[in-house]
């Protein structure tokens, strides 16, 4: 048997002359010379290129680096890591392998040869301009300030005037009108540069270095000093031309040549904008001086937004007036209170927070403490006591932090400010309703589906209030290097936050000694290398503990003797490689140990029974020692990283597991656990399941991955398994995807699908499994991703006893009626990718791209039959009314893009992408889609071409001579020579696409594609 393999290799060597084979053989050690050689080479090329690119990011201002560069780095890095394969086998390769040793080693030498030829050329740059002026700033709509607006915007017009000081009292509305003052200076591109910076109270010089220089695009080296980190800075910002320097939230002076910003005047046209609460520090720094005085009672009024439904009530009027009176014209006061009454309607709640108003603004004299003490209200009026909490928490994070919402939710879970329910979902959705109603009362910004966050006087009124209770410890973000003193850990104090400081070593000197009440500590995004044994012997009551990205390699053995402890986070703490005996922490609910270097199972976690959250994706982990999930039956969330196999007789006890991230070895294992679950009458809430050897990051909350799987026939258990993502690559696996038979024929909430490299099949979908089954397959489908299938010849294939080819008769109008996005990719037996019948169940597509197809001749096609039922000089509409995006590339045989007795309805195309469609000699006609009248120069109004200059000259236009002038054609910026084809690199480019080609690559690397 020891000589089947070389005896096979020179066999598959003998296809070449045997000259060369012997060529092969006699000189493998040439070979393998010249390929160290080169490999040397490109090693060094490297290098010199990423100097010689960091040099030229610190240089001018904006930069970024060139597409071609980037991907470049990107290749070769994979190339060399290639390489070293390569290597490794040829120095364990046997005698007899020497010949197709030394073919192996001369082709990849070539292709790195290759890659050395097509080198980025420094002398031309390596990179170019970013954005060219900044990026709009998210604001609430401003009403009143509208004299003011009008005044900061006549100075910053004003030659003479350089520097501008906006300052009034917290919440009186000076960054909102900044922000608007912002965007509309990017409208007007007055200025080459608009940039925004947030100062805010803890004053940073490194830190507001970084945040400038990252608003241009550019880097300032950790390693540079004082003096250095200024001069680049100001090189930077002198290179953006003329700029708007904005700072926000200003507390003290600010040295501008200290910190690397050129002084502004009328000669060099920067401007400088800051906002202050604080009149002395504009003076202090040469300023314009403009202050933002508070709303008129009309004004306030209009702000105070409460709902038709109380506005109309003429009874509560008068209330409604002096509660706005109250509120002093300060339209964050205003804002705030007003959310805390919408949608009341008791005219006794109006007048007793009309009252409170009084009592509390009555007792303190200057106006920012006025401010909190209105906003106190709204805190008052939260009813739930711990809901009261969940706000206060916020304030544990640094000041203009954006918090995600789902990790603020877990925190409130996590100090049990959620009450237990049946399941951590309820929960979940308990912290959202709570999340909406702090928003709601305007006490948490929305600033995106994931974000939010605290506006800094709302912060500071959850300050003050955390100042009255000794309980908490809040400095983070301060920039600390070490713990705050001794003095300042009172044995009263139950919750710390320092969070994301500069702390690197905590030493005995500092350490707390009587913190028996602590029960919350967070140390995250310090860089923290070592915790001393004596640290935590003082907490006995610790409950929370995160370090998560801290630099620890190891923890002290006496967490061990935290008995108290429900959470400990140490999530991508990516030196941290052990752990001490975890067999104590009997009341631990929640451990997240994912992105460490553990190698083994923390010792004693079979003892922690009441684990109800445990993250073990840890990709150095070697085993899960078996018997150990079965003891966890509270687990509720769990999650592996892929070379952890999942056995369905471990997972089966399980009975309460909502989330889960896992890989089962095969599809057998993966059925016996979900038909487990199905004995429990058990849904998973939210899932990652990886099939055989494959891995895919998520995109969805329900996502099965299936790859490299020999000899499958498709079954899979799916139900109850609500799937919205499926990715299939190199799968044995010769049925269509959805027929009479098929798993997923039911996945009907199915969003996202890839299928790749799977030789068998010849079409997505057949019709009899649209017509058997009741359910209507891809109903929910938005993203549709097909690569390497060459049998596929179409998404649907018409049966010949179906008939007709109407859509009803061959797919349901729900079927596809949510997709909006097409990739297809090297599928070479298909000819016509979307007939005519289908384009009504595609109303919603937005961006299709189709590469290396080679026998694909049209895109959207009419079969013969319609043509002749319609009658040959008929039009035949193709109607797509959401299309944005088409991207063609490397399709030989692409004669049209429509049928020729065809025109395309569809207003909102913004881009045709063309590369490399030699036979493709004409664009489709257009008609409007408001109105039948023919075809005659009209094109969509946003409508771009982009292409090589040679193919656009070469299209013809002997049907319609004046369309080519109503056309947009647009060559692209530039143009790179790729493994033999050309690509466009577009900074536009589709996000579908590059998305698709991201879950693609991810599949792809696992198998070596």
């Amino acid at each position: 048997m020891e000589y089947v393999e070389p005896v096979v290799g020179i066999a598959n060597c003998l296809g070449p002359p045997f000259c060369k084979y012997l060529q092969y053989h006699r000189k493998l050690n040439d070979y393998v010379r010249n390929f160290k050689r080169i490999t040397d080479e490109l090693n060094c090329k490297m290098e010199d290129i990423e100097l010689q690119l960091k040099a030229e990011l610190l240089r001018p201002l904006g930069k970024i680096p060139k597409k071609g560069v980037e991907n470049w780095l990107k290749d070769v890095k994979e190339m060399i890591t290639e390489a070293q394969v390569v290597e490794n086998k040829v120095r364990n390769g046997r005698y007899l392998c020497r010949a197709c040793n030394g073919k192996l080693v001369d082709e990849k030498t070539r292709e790195m040869k290759g890659f050395l030829d097509k080198a980025p050329n420094a002398s031309e740059g390596l990179a170019m301009d970013g954005p060219s002026a900044g990026l709009p700033l998210e604001t609430s709509e401003l009403v009143g300030q509208e004299a003011v607006r009008k005044e900061i915007w006549a100075c910053l017009m004003q030659e003479e005037v350089s520097e501008i000081g906006v300052w009034g009292m917290g919440g009186v509305g000076k960054s909102t009108i900044m922000k608007h003052i912002h965007n509309d200076l990017l409208k007007e591109q007055r200025f080459e540069r608009v940039v925004w910076v947030t100062i805010s109270k803890e004053f940073n010089i490194v830190k507001l270095q970084n945040d400038i220089a990252s608003a241009l695009n550019g880097k300032i080296p950790k390693e540079a000093n004082k003096v250095r980190r200024a001069a680049i800075l100001s090189e930077m910002l002198k290179r953006a031309g003329k700029h708007v320097l904005i700072l926000d939230d200003v507390w003290s002076e600010v040295l501008l040549e200290e910190i690397g910003i050129p002084k502004p005047s009328s000669s060099n046209g920067y401007k400088l904008v800051l906002t202050t609460r604080v009149e002395q520090v504009c003076k202090s720094m040469g300023c314009k001086v403009i202050k933002v005085k508070p709303l008129s009672e009309e004004e306030a009024l209009i702000l105070f937004v409460v709902g038709p439904n109380i506005v109309q009530n003429q009874t509560l009027m008068p209330t409604l007036k002096l509660v706005v009176k109250e509120c002093a014209g300060l339209p964050l006061t205003i804002v705030v209170i007003s959310g805390t009454l919408r949608g009341e309607d008791d005219p006794l709640i109006w007048k007793n927070t009309l009252r409170e108003l009084k009592e509390r603004i009555g007792k303190v004299k200057e106006g920012e403490d006025k401010v909190i003490e209105s906003m106190k209200v709204s805190f008052n009026h939260l009813k739930e006591e711990k809901m009261k909490h969940c706000f206060l928490h916020c304030a544990l994070y640094p000041e203009d932090c954006q918090i995600w919402k789902n990790g603020l939710i877990e925190c409130w879970i996590d100090e049990g400010f959620i009450d237990d329910m049946s399941t951590r979902q309820e929960m979940k959705d308990k912290g959202h309703v709570i999340l909406k109603k702090l928003e709601d009362n305007c006490l948490l910004e929305n600033v995106s589906s994931v974000t939010v966050k605290m506006h800094d006087a709302v912060r500071d009124m959850a300050l003050s209030i955390t100042r009255m209770n000794p309980r908490y410890m809040i400095q983070a973000g301060l920039q600390l290097e070490e713990l705050p003193e001794k003095e300042q850990w009172s044995p009263d104090i139950e919750r710390v936050s320092l969070m994301y400081n500069s702390i690197s070593e905590i030493s005995i000197d500092v350490q707390p000694t009587k913190c028996q009440l602590l029960s919350t500590l967070l140390l995250q995004g310090n860089p923290i290398k070592k915790i001393p044994y004596s640290f935590f012997t003082n907490m006995p009551c610790l409950s929370v503990l995160n370090l998560s990205s801290t630099k620890i390699k190891s923890l002290p053995n006496s967490i061990s003797e935290l008995k108290n402890l429900t959470t400990l986070l140490l999530r991508g703490c990516y030196d941290l490689r052990d752990l001490p005996c975890l067999s104590m922490l009997q009341e631990l609910k929640k451990l997240d140990l994912s992105g460490t270097k553990i190698e083994e199972v923390p010792e004693g976690m079979d003892m922690l029974i009441k684990l109800r959250y445990l993250d073990l994706q840890v990709r150095t982990l070697k085993e899960i020692p078996a018997g150990l999930l079965p003891k966890l039956i509270h687990l509720q969330h769990l999650g592996f990283d892929k070379q952890i196999s999942l056995k369905a007789e471990e997972m089966e006890p399980l009975k309460k597991l909502e989330c889960l991230t896992g890989h089962f070895e095969d599809i057998s294992e993966f059925n016996k656990f979900i038909s487990s679950m199905q004995q429990s009458k058990k849904n998973l809430i939210k899932y990652s399941l990886q099939l055989g050897p494959s891995f895919m990051p998520p995109t969805r909350d329900k996502t099965v991955a299936i790859g490299g799987v020999d000899n499958w026939e498709g079954e899979l258990i799916m139900y109850p398994i609500e799937i919205q993502e499926l990715n299939i690559l190199k799968c044995d696996y010769s049925r269509n995807l959805v027929d009479d038979n098929s798993s997923f024929k039911n996945a009907i909430d199915l969003r996202v699908c890839s299928i790749w490299g799977c030789e068998g099949i010849e079409c997505v979908a057949s019709p009899s499994s649209f017509v058997s089954s009741s359910a209507h397959p891809f109903q929910s489908l938005e993203v549709l991703d097909l690569g390497d299938l060459p049998k596929l010849s179409a998404l649907i294939i018409k049966d010949a006893g179906i008939g007709s080819a109407t859509t009803s008769t061959v797919a349901p109008s729900a079927s596809f009626s949510h997709l909006k996005e097409i990739t297809i990719y090297s599928c070479s037996s298909m000819k016509m990718l979307l007939p005519h019948w289908l384009l009504p169940n595609l109303q919603n597509l937005e961006e299709m791209s189709v590469d290396h197809c080679d026998e694909l001749v049209e895109i959207l096609g009419a079969e013969t039959s319609e043509v002749e039922e319609k009658g040959s000089d008929a039009l035949i509409k193709f109607h797509l009314p959401k299309l944005r995006k088409l991207s063609f590339s490397v399709l030989p045989n692409l004669k049209s893009i429509c049928s020729k007795s065809g025109v395309m309805v569809c207003d909102s195309l913004q881009l045709i992408h063309i590369i490399r469609c030699d036979k493709l000699k004409r664009i489709p006609p257009f008609v409007p889609l408001v109105g039948n009248g023919q075809p005659f120069a009209y094109a969509p109004p946003s409508l771009t071409i982009r292409s090589w200059k040679e193919w656009w000259e070469s299209l013809e236009w002997d049907d319609h001579p004046n369309y080519k002038n109503v056309l947009r054609f647009n060559p692209p910026s530039r143009i790179r020579e790729k493994d033999g084809m050309m690509e466009v690199g577009l900074l536009e480019r589709s996000r579908g696409q590059d998305s698709a080609k991201e879950r693609r690559k991810g599949m792809m690397e696992e198998h070596g594609g």
